[in-house]
């Protein structure tokens, strides 16, 4: 099997993306695992997908499905447990529901679901494929031929060493205590956890609380967001058509950068949902 890219669903204004209409796409070979995908958006900026492995599942990489790109990758998971290696250096970490991983270029990596429930991780990766970034960049690399799956050389040097040892990781789990908080918002303060933020790309985690709303507010880059639990409503009010949407578990929604947007919970119950934003998060970055 060759190489052939994914979908890029793209948008030119805010828009709600309904998880039954969401781009479905299938990739791999028999070789590196085949692997659903559930493609929110990619842009000339981001992209937001969802990816899913049964119980027992992988991926690994072939010659013509290689694994390592020229992007940052923020991979949260929804269920199950994933287990991600760098099958290059032999680093394996596994990272449960509720916690991510984050790596930048050039870093092989291949994923297991170790656990007895679909696994479903969702992944933002900027610059995007649009950008050249994926597929094609990942065949002008040499194909791995030997993966690791254990650092034999470590044994012996732990946990003596761990300090060092993990300041060299390729690939970071982000946990709760990792977060990096801010309270954004004149009116109404918002509490937003960032994952990760770099040149590239920022991800991070909202939580509104019941009768609670965002200040309307600019990014410098695209958004892409992913409504973990409650009902969001999102308004754009410059937008030329609608301009109210509610949101339900699994939906998306893409805001092109500079384009104001304000959250809203109306319920009675907390909002939760996830973020990215590309390639800057505050305005006067762009």
């Amino acid at each position: 099997m060759g190489y052939s890219p994914s979908p890029r669903p793209t948008f030119s204004e805010p828009t709600h993306i309904r998880y039954a209409d969401v781009t479905r796409h299938l990739w791999g070979d028999p070789v590196a695992g085949e692997v659903s995908d559930w493609i929110y958006a990619s842009t000339d900026k981001i992209h937001q997908l969802l990816f899913g492995l049964p119980p027992g599942g992988a991926f690994r990489h072939s010659d013509s499905a290689r694994t390592i790109f020229a992007a940052d990758e923020v991979l949260y998971v929804i269920s199950g447990v994933m287990v991600l290696v760098n099958p290059q250096t032999g680093e394996v970490h596994p990272v449960h529901k509720g916690e991510a991983a984050f790596f930048r270029r050039d870093t092989w990596h291949h994923a297991f679901n170790y656990s007895s429930e679909p696994l479903r991780v969702l992944e933002y990766f900027a610059p995007p494929p649009s950008q050249g970034t994926s597929g094609r960049y990942a065949q002008t690399k040499p194909n791995l031929t030997e993966p690791l799956y254990a650092q034999d050389h470590l044994l012996g040097q732990w946990p003596i060493q761990q300090a060092q040892i993990r300041a060299g990781d390729s690939i970071r789990v982000l946990r709760r205590e990792d977060t990096l908080w801010r309270l954004e918002g004149a009116e109404q303060q918002m509490l937003v956890g960032i994952q990760a933020a770099t040149e590239h790309l920022t991800t991070g985690t909202i939580e509104l609380l019941p009768g609670r709303k965002s200040d309307l507010h600019v990014h410098g880059g695209d958004e892409c967001l992913y409504l973990l639990e409650g009902t969001l409503n999102v308004y754009a009010p410059e937008n030329d058509g609608q301009k109210w949407f509610e949101l339900e578990p699994r939906d998306g929604f893409y805001v092109p950068q500079g384009a104001a947007h304000q959250y809203w919970n109306m319920s009675d119950r907390p909002v939760t949902f996830i973020f990215g934003v590309a390639p800057h998060y505050l305005p006067e970055q762009a």
